[in-house]
């Protein structure tokens, strides 16, 4: 996988909206329960019980969505000692849990800082682009439009699953999507590991694309030996949506400009 870490496409206004999500996203992270223990290098089973019971109260779950039935026995976040030894204490929820609205908490939670590092980064390079194009309040909504759609389409996809479902990549899928849209010629600066991370400035169009085929085929279960923790479905599903959302812009949407520097001591092509 290649790493973006700067794209060649100025913006002419400033993208508050993207640097607020981001602020929200890392500010969520540093006050979840539980986590800042783990960052810490504490992760003892206080620390895992409390952050249980804050992902049961705030995460998307796939069944829940579906059929909207909420458990009646949830993590509390205190610890116990039963016949198989320590453990979390579970009991009856003491809040009332709307599974729709647990979709927009879900977009703002991380579990790790690479989990969080990893969606800002995209963010932050791609993302300024699309509110350029949209406006502050459009991007907002569009933003929030697709990280529904991604957390509902991979429930429909996954309808029995009780694993919680955060993160915000499914709507930062949705931005890539609209940025393959209209801007597929636009170069950006990535680092490409080979022996040591190799600089290489490439079209947008290969960038997101070869990231997209990467999602499809990890969703099917190809390329992996299991999916793991990564809801791929809600990353493709994220970046058709954006596609779908973003292609009536397409026409009145300026290309980036041309690129003057050198790379490897050649002059780009403007066939890229």
């Amino acid at each position: 996988m290649v790493i973006p870490v700067h794209d060649v496409n100025p913006v002419r206004r400033t993208p508050y909206v993207t640097y607020a999500l981001i602020a929200v996203n890392v500010l969520v992270f540093l006050y979840t329960p539980g986590l800042a223990g783990s960052v810490a290098g504490d992760s003892g089973l206080s620390q895992l019980c409390h952050l249980h019971a804050f992902l049961e109260h705030y995460a998307a779950v796939p069944q829940e969505l579906i059929h909207h039935h909420v458990p009646q026995l949830v993590p509390t976040g205190e610890v116990g000692v039963g016949a198989g030894g320590p453990g979390c204490l579970v009991g009856p929820p003491t809040y009332d849990k709307s599974p729709p609205l647990s979709v927009l908490t879900a977009m703002f939670l991380h579990g790790s800082w690479l989990h969080l590092l990893g969606n800002m980064l995209f963010l932050l390079i791609f993302g300024n682009n699309i509110e350029d194009r949209l406006g502050h309040v459009r991007f907002a909504v569009f933003y929030v439009a697709c990280g529904y759609a991604a957390a509902y389409g991979f429930a429909y996809l996954n309808a029995d699953s009780a694993d919680p479902l955060i993160g915000a990549s499914g709507a930062i899928a949705g931005v890539l999507g609209a940025y393959l849209v209209l801007y597929p010629r636009a170069r950006v600066w990535v680092l490409v590991p080979f022996l040591v991370f190799l600089p290489l400035r490439l079209p947008a169009w290969l960038v997101l694309g070869f990231w997209f085929a990467l999602q499809a085929v990890y969703s099917s279960g190809g390329g992996v030996s299991t999916a793991g923790t990564v809801a791929y479905e809600a990353h493709v599903v994220g970046f058709l949506v954006g596609m779908l959302l973003a292609w009536p812009l397409r026409p009145g949407t300026p290309p980036p400009p041309e690129p003057r520097s050198l790379l490897f001591g050649r002059q780009a092509r403007h066939s890229w």
